[in-house]
């Protein structure tokens, strides 16, 4: 079996999510006592939300690499960033590790291609959200045209992950507001969801929206269990 490197702790609340989908699905396929061959480096998520704030990408993309250094020296075959935002120097840490980076946008987008949309809404942080990271990979490797909150929208999302869900707090008028937020993604065409924060799935599930939901969380979580078991 490949071994997975789980880059997680941000935050741990959907980190958990990871191994235990991981391992369901391998149970699944494999037998009621099977489960995967992995590592896990989980970061203190205060230390990464200071600096994602503050604006210090390249410290950031240090940490990363440095949190894939030893889990590629412990062992791992490949890597999963457990996290949409820290996506945003997977490239640089698949290339300073020489070690492959499983991007969760890509089994997103085929999930989304499979079910036959093209027209997507993003919910996720701010920089998910507004930077060209996420977006741009969604769009150029995938053809998907991809529509995100307006600003007022954006900054309701964010602050709901940052103030409430990483810190393991579900309020149902949180829920409600992200609901709104979804049916006016909804009402300029949007024709699914993208849950692209981890912790989104959390709070927001099928009831809340008109439109399909693609959670990046299990499909990323699922994808590395098949990746597992491709040997």
């Amino acid at each position: 079996m490949t071994t997975l490197g789980l880059i997680g702790g941000m935050s741990w609340e959907s980190s958990t999510h990871y191994y235990r989908i991981i391992n369901q699905c391998v149970r699944e396929a494999r037998g009621p006592t099977a489960s995967a061959e992995l590592l896990l480096w989980s970061f203190d998520f205060s230390e990464i939300e200071a600096l994602q704030h503050a604006g210090d990408w390249p410290a950031l993309t240090a940490r990363m690499t440095d949190a894939a250094s030893r889990l590629k020296a412990g062992g791992a075959d490949l890597l999963v960033i457990c996290t949409n935002t820290m996506h945003r120097m997977a490239d640089e840490v698949e290339a300073a590790v020489q070690a492959p980076v499983l991007h969760i946008a890509d089994p997103t987008a085929k999930a989304i291609k499979a079910a036959g949309f093209a027209r997507v809404g993003l919910l996720g942080t701010a920089f998910t959200m507004e930077h060209g990271f996420y977006k741009g990979r969604l769009a150029q490797r995938h053809g998907l045209d991809v529509l995100v909150p307006e600003e007022q929208d954006r900054a309701l999302v964010h602050r709901v992950i940052y103030d409430e869900l990483v810190a393991g707090i579900v309020r149902e008028e949180s829920r409600t507001a992200y609901a709104q937020v979804i049916a006016r993604l909804v009402s300029r065409g949007a024709e699914c969801i993208i849950l692209g924060c981890t912790e989104i799935m959390l709070l927001v599930h099928e009831e809340d929206s008109a439109v399909p939901l693609f959670d990046t969380t299990r499909l990323h979580a699922e994808a590395a269990a098949r990746a597992a078991m491709s040997d």
